[in-house]
């Protein structure tokens, strides 16, 4: 449902963080009418794309007094998903001249750090980002506003670099944190008797501190594939538990290595330093690296148990957006994984911007209360767990249509969802070779068609 231009409302809006979703959250809110704040802790947009080679003195990252390091990249990342499929759908991920650019088709971290800076400056987002502040509560006060606490790190020399506090109230707050700093670990039994080392893949940057060691890396994500390769170039052995091996007896040497072996999941660790695979095989490890993914947290958020993390489900959540009860006041983007994400994110953000101006509507309170639980049974009729409520892997397409369905805008091109298959089924037939190796150049041309026409009709038309 749209409402008339006349009657649009704008609000004082709060965005948390300057990753991608926050930049275009911003974006489009502003777009929208809106009076946009976003608050980011560190000196620079980018989020989770700024490398940082320090890591955090607890390797597994569970204790939680520890100093937080936000990002995740490790020192040799390359996306794993191409320029065309990967950028905002109206700012195209095109290679760019430039010291210190990368005109890979799938580039390093670098090069992503450097297309959201363009792109923040492009539509002066950086205006509105605090730097250097970093939200410490978020809940809603009588008035039915939202009161934001941040902690700001003084900037002038003289003041010793103290912190202080500030209060601001919002009419809706934009939660656009990521996901990615807090680990996910295996449990193992027998696991605290281990005398072993164990890392997560967060505290991952280099491979040089595990030469000539005997390493288990547990996990099959497409990081878990290539810390495994880059490591296994020092390491003495490379041992991948796999938690979807299918067969509990694999047992192989992965093809193409001779010091990567490939097993099931682990059935116990030794107190003598050995780890038992449920395929029988027992090895005798220096380093557990786990390669388990992230937890969703938000620490700072109070919502009196209206919106909860259980089992890594973030909930509840109409469409993985809006918590029912509070919407649409208090929102969320980038919650779900294995889709587009900076182009979900786009749409996620066009659609929270415009239900916030009265230019869409949301279904009713118990509509969307009835349309989480119809999904959450759903999940679980499928047999699929909890904790990945958020993956989208299998319906990425139909969500984001359905986005760009409520926002009237245009839906996601064909070109790249016919991209995406191919780069699956790519990185199957070539694992190692499928960032520099590919047979989809006919889509690459369409993709490239499209972003001129776009480029000249913004060209045409002015700055948007």
């Amino acid at each position: 449902m749209q409402a008339s231009p006349n009657s649009l409302s704008s609000h004082h809006v709060a965005v948390i963080g300057a990753g991608a979703a926050g930049l275009v959250a911003a974006r489009e809110l502003h777009r929208e009418g809106h009076k946009v704040v976003v608050f980011e802790k560190d000196d620079q947009v980018g989020g989770l794309w700024m490398y940082d080679p320090r890591v955090e003195p607890d390797p597994l990252g569970l204790d939680l007094t520890r100093p937080v390091v936000h990002s995740s990249l490790y020192e040799s990342l390359r996306t794993n998903l191409p320029r065309e499929t990967m950028g905002f759908m109206d700012y195209p991920f095109v290679t760019r001249e430039g010291e210190g650019r990368d005109p890979r088709r799938f580039p390093g971290h670098r090069e992503v750090l450097m297309y959201l800076q363009d792109y923040a400056r492009e539509f002066g987002i950086e205006e509105m980002v605090r730097f250097g502040c970093e939200v410490v509560n978020v809940e809603m006060i009588d008035s039915g506003k939202w009161k934001v606490k941040s902690k700001r790190k003084r900037l002038d020399d003289n003041d010793r670099g103290d912190d202080f506090a500030d209060h601001e109230d919002f009419d809706a707050v934009v939660v656009c944190v990521g996901h990615y700093t807090q680990p996910r670990i295996a449990e193992i039994p027998g696991i605290n008797l281990w005398p072993g080392k164990q890392i997560h893949s967060h505290n991952y940057r280099i491979p040089e501190p595990f030469r000539d060691q005997i390493i288990i890396l547990i996990g099959a994500s497409a990081s878990a594939a290539d810390i495994s390769v880059e490591i296994a170039g020092l390491a003495k052995e490379v041992h991948i538990a796999r938690r979807s091996a299918v067969d509990d007896d694999t047992y192989e040497k992965k093809p193409g290595y001779d010091n990567i072996w490939l097993h099931s999941t682990i059935e116990r660790a030794c107190e003598d330093g050995t780890v038992i695979f449920r395929d029988g095989s027992v090895i005798l490890a220096d380093v557990i690296l786990h390669c388990t993914g992230y937890k969703y947290g938000f620490p700072f958020l109070k919502t009196d148990g209206i919106v909860t993390v259980d089992d890594n489900r973030v909930g509840p959540l109409y469409k993985h957006v809006f918590p029912p009860i509070l919407a649409p006041w208090l929102s969320f983007v980038g919650i779900p994984y294995w889709t587009f994400p900076f182009p979900t994110f786009e749409v996620q953000s066009k659609w929270i911007a415009g239900v916030l101006s009265g230019r869409i509507a949301l279904p009713s309170q118990e509509d969307m209360v009835e349309d989480v639980k119809i999904y959450y049974s759903e999940l679980e009729a499928s047999g699929v767990p909890k904790h990945h409520t958020h993956n989208l892997a299998h319906s990425t397409n139909d969500y984001n249509m359905w986005l760009a369905s409520q926002c009237q805008c245009s839906c996601f091109e064909e070109w790249r969802i016919e991209m995406s298959h191919e780069i699956l089924k790519n990185w199957r037939a070539r694992p190692n070779m499928y960032r520099d190796e590919w047979d989809d150049d006919h889509l690459i041309l369409q993709a490239q068609e499209d972003f001129n026409r776009r480029i000249s009709n913004k060209a045409s038309n002015g700055h948007i």
